[in-house]
């Protein structure tokens, strides 16, 4: 007797599907991840049936454009049999649900713009529009990437995207918002899906792990949260790659080893050794952290990432509690922001924010990562720029109190007194040179000619020496704006000259130093160029500082009080008023006074020209006084 044997066909094991796929949102729940302002949006439309014909969808890669698209298309075809009508919650799936989420449903016509681009494609949509859907309550077209559509296709879709038929709605996707044209835009509902936060991916990446089953240190999803910049997508592939890379535990070494990270930790250590000055230890500490696989250019940029969290603990101590921020980051963070100045986290912001294009464009990138790294640790022994001129404003007040000249000994007495040497506004610090006379011992100021000074040591006849000026008149003078603005046109800079006329309101002006009152909407680099050209033309050095003080007005201002006073004063001369009374409707349009010596540029010849309806007024043409 013979047994029949039955041999079943082994299962074939399931296709992996990646996290970013197998995790995708289903519903608007899963977007309230940092998308809950376009939720709660959407919500308050459907419930008061305010459902727009066009939808924009905007943001960077991996936020969930696509997918919030097909959910959107899913919630205005919901149907169950229970509910018919468009609806937010979509718990319980729906007719077409699962078709329009595998993106095979036939009224949910999806389109990459990418590759669809002329106006031929969007006139097979324009032909299909009229026709209704098979199934569902909506046609609904998604056109991802719309910003690639050429012109002619943009404007063949118009009339119809302005008034489309009951049955079709448009949902548009784009990273390139500003290259859609405003005529689209204007007809269409728009919603910016913003960046995910660096905590919210970290809560569900430890979600998505738990479901899978997976192990993870927090450290190493913080660094995954950090390298994916806001993107959904781009974080759970790389979640994927640590999890294949780790053996199916996600370690940090094995996430810093995959991503080419330097260690945090030892990021702070560097930082510590520059802010200290101490440039032998941070050069050994970024060797050590090179030798260990990290990019220069990713060491200077995680070296920025924690200047700029030192500088927002000082400011937002709260900051802490962000979950993607390591132990270690949190604890020395809020310390060096306790101690360290602004200036200082300020100044290295800006080295390194110039240093690290020059050390990605390097043929050797380490070399230049080293030398950005001994500019900021030099920078960290140099004093504060406000510091500097304060103290440069101490000794400059001081310079009034200096006696003119210093006699020689006569035996002692008054003239014996000691003079302290100070700085001069805008030079350098001017040496002291001992002078001995009659026994006397006095201290003279010499100014730097860059010639050695002498010392008259063990003579017992000596001059009257008189100090030089500390003061000098800078080679072309400066005593007014006016002064400024004509220099401004001697070296034809137009556009500065305009910007001294019409913004520069003086407080106060000395040899050197230039104080002023700026109105709100001058620009914001005109004390920086004021200050470099005034140097550059006049050969000395300026100091020009941004005041409090009102000041002067601008010069197109007192120009302006002035030509008022001109008009005003002429329309009381008996002469002017009896022309004005004589022809109706003329008025005063401009007063220049007559000098006594009409050949001079100073004295421009006088002149009260009016205009009547009928024209100038010709007998006479100028009225003098």
């Amino acid at each position: 007797m013979s047994e029949d044997i039955l041999i079943t066909p082994a299962e074939k094991p399931a296709a992996y599907r990646v996290l970013a796929r197998k995790y995708r949102p289903k519903d608007f729940s899963d977007l309230m991840v940092g998308q809950e302002p376009m939720v709660r949006t959407l919500t308050n439309a459907f419930e008061t049936g305010r459902i727009a014909q066009a939808y924009m969808l905007t943001g960077v890669r991996g936020v969930g454009k696509t997918t919030t698209a097909r959910i959107l298309a899913r919630a205005l075809n919901y149907k169950t049999s229970e509910i018919d009508k468009p609806t937010i919650d979509l718990r319980i799936p729906g007719e077409h649900c699962q078709a329009i989420m595998e993106g095979r449903h036939v009224d949910v016509i999806e389109m990459d713009a990418a590759s669809h681009t002329g106006i031929d494609d969007i006139r097979e949509i324009i032909e299909q529009v009229r026709y209704r859907p098979v199934s569902a309550r909506y046609k609904v077209y998604i056109i991802d990437e719309v910003h690639m559509l050429s012109t002619q296709a943009f404007n063949g879709l118009l009339k119809t995207l302005e008034e489309p038929p009951e049955h079709v709605k448009f949902i548009f996707a784009t990273t390139e918002i500003r290259k859609v044209p405003i005529t689209v835009l204007s007809r269409c509902q728009r919603f910016d899906l913003r960046r995910i936060g660096a905590s919210d991916l970290v809560g569900l990446f430890t979600t998505i792990l738990g479901k899978e089953g997976i192990s993870a240190d927090p450290d190493a999803m913080a660094m995954i949260a950090r390298a994916a910049e806001g993107s959904a997508r781009d974080g759970l592939s790389l979640l994927d790659q640590a999890i294949a890379h780790g053996g199916g535990v996600v370690e940090v070494e094995a996430v810093r080893s995959m991503l080419g990270l330097a260690d945090r930790a030892r990021i702070v250590d560097l930082f510590q050794h520059i802010v200290k000055g101490d440039v032998a230890a941070a050069l050994q500490e970024f060797g050590g952290q090179y030798e260990a696989g990290a990019s220069p250019s990713v060491v200077l940029t995680d070296l920025a990432d924690f200047t700029h969290l030192v500088t927002r603990l000082k400011y937002v101590p709260d900051a802490t509690g962000d979950q993607s921020l390591s132990e270690i980051e949190r604890l020395r963070g809020a310390e060096f922001a306790g101690s360290i100045a602004v200036t200082t986290l300020s100044r290295m912001w800006q080295m390194l924010l110039k240093g690290i294009p020059e050390t990605e464009s390097s043929s050797r990138p380490s070399g230049a990562a080293e030398m950005v790294i001994i500019r900021l640790a030099h920078a960290a022994n140099l004093p504060a720029p406000e510091d500097a001129a304060r103290r440069l404003l101490e000794l400059s007040g001081s310079e009034s109190q200096r006696p003119p000249a210093i006699p020689g000994g006569n035996g002692g007495g008054a003239s014996s007194s000691i003079s302290n040497p100070v700085q001069a506004r805008g030079s350098d610090p001017v040496p002291a040179q001992r002078v001995t006379g009659n026994g006397a011992t006095m201290l003279r100021a010499v100014p730097d000619t860059g010639e050695q000074p002498v010392a008259a040591l063990g003579k017992t006849e000596a001059k009257p020496v008189e100090a030089p000026a500390i003061k000098t008149e800078p080679k072309v003078p400066i005593r007014s704006v006016s002064d400024i603005a004509d220099l401004c046109a001697a070296n034809r800079d137009i556009r500065l000259k305009t910007l001294v006329r019409g913004f520069v309101r003086l407080v106060n002006l000395e040899p050197g130093r230039l104080e002023i009152n700026l109105p709100d909407d001058a620009p914001k680099t005109l004390v920086a160029d004021l200050q470099k050209k005034l140097e550059e033309w006049t050969g000395s050095r300026w100091m020009v500082i941004l005041s409090r003080e009102p000041g002067q007005p601008t010069l197109i201002e007192a120009e302006t009080q002035a030509q008022e006073r001109r008009v005003s004063d002429a329309r009381q001369d008996p002469d002017v008023a009896a022309i004005l009374a004589r022809f109706p409707g003329a008025r005063i349009t401009d007063v220049r006074i007559k000098g006594p010596e009409p050949e001079s540029e100073l004295a421009p010849v006088a002149l009260a020209a009016a205009e009547s309806d009928e024209g100038d007024i010709l007998p006479g043409d100028d009225i003098e006084h």
